[in-house]
């Protein structure tokens, strides 16, 4: 089992930078959080810098290029173990691990070609505006290890599920759940950025007192380092390397 400390410069999680509002409507509020509240929720969970679908795709892809290329792979299970936090004095800190597990899966002429991976994972993450713990689960493939193939595809699920406190209003907190599910997320070989993909998104969860809220929406990877997010029919564009979000 492989531990690697890596250190990252952003605020985490699912307030990480809320999302912008470009206009003047009064953003919709369901169950006392709002479209714009769910939108930086899914933008957590997409995003590089917290642990997100695209910090997946990064650590799969890497696991998938050391795996693919060992002696007799077909069938092999690794696993790999990953904690990330931030340094020491900084004003936003977070802490998070990640357990990994591969299975190789080979074509009939007993080439590997698609890793079989599961991820759980758990952290934690303290602001100047909110804290927040959190746990989480995904079950996918990742195609293409063949060394004629040009892309990884990425194709399964993620989720989130934790607790949120604002520390501007401290009637503001509860409990999300995101899901994600993925398809087709597609990341060029000799770089490793995601080029193109989609996904189906839902978000739950309830403020005590004040209602449960659900969301629903669909993702689609751009190409350029973004995301266009499309939640209650109100439309957003995430950055994938900093969860900034802003609405169109």
């Amino acid at each position: 089992m492989k531990k690697v400390q890596l250190i990252f410069t952003a605020m985490l999680l699912l307030s990480a930078i809320a999302c912008k509002k470009n206009s003047s409507t009064s953003p919709v509020i369901n169950g006392n959080v709002s479209n714009a509240e769910a939108a930086s929720m899914v933008a957590g969970s997409v995003s590089l810098n917290s642990n997100g679908v695209a910090s997946l795709a990064g650590d799969a892809t890497i696991d998938a290029i050391a795996i693919g290329n060992l002696p007799n792979a077909c069938g092999t299970i690794k696993s790999d173990s990953i904690s990330r936090q931030s340094s020491a004095g900084s004003a936003v800190t977070y802490s998070y691990k990640l357990k990994y597990s591969y299975t190789v899966d080979c074509n009939s002429s007993s080439q590997p070609d698609s890793l079989s991976g599961a991820l759980t994972y758990s952290g934690s993450f303290n602001g100047p505006n909110l804290s927040s713990s959190n746990s989480g689960s995904s079950i996918f493939t990742v195609n293409g290890l063949l060394p004629t193939a040009t892309d990884f595809v990425i194709n399964g699920e993620f989720k989130r599920a934790g607790s949120f406190s604002s520390k501007v209003d401290t009637t503001h907190h509860g409990n999300s759940n995101v899901a994600i599910v993925i398809n087709s997320l597609t990341i060029l070989k000799h770089s490793r950025t995601i080029v193109s993909g989609n996904a189906a998104i839902s978000v739950t969860g309830d403020v005590p007192n004040k209602g449960s809220f659900s969301y629903t929406g669909t993702l689609v990877f751009n190409g350029n380092g973004t995301a266009t997010l499309t939640l209650n029919g109100t439309v957003y564009v995430i950055k994938l390397d900093s969860g900034d979000c802003a609405r169109v």
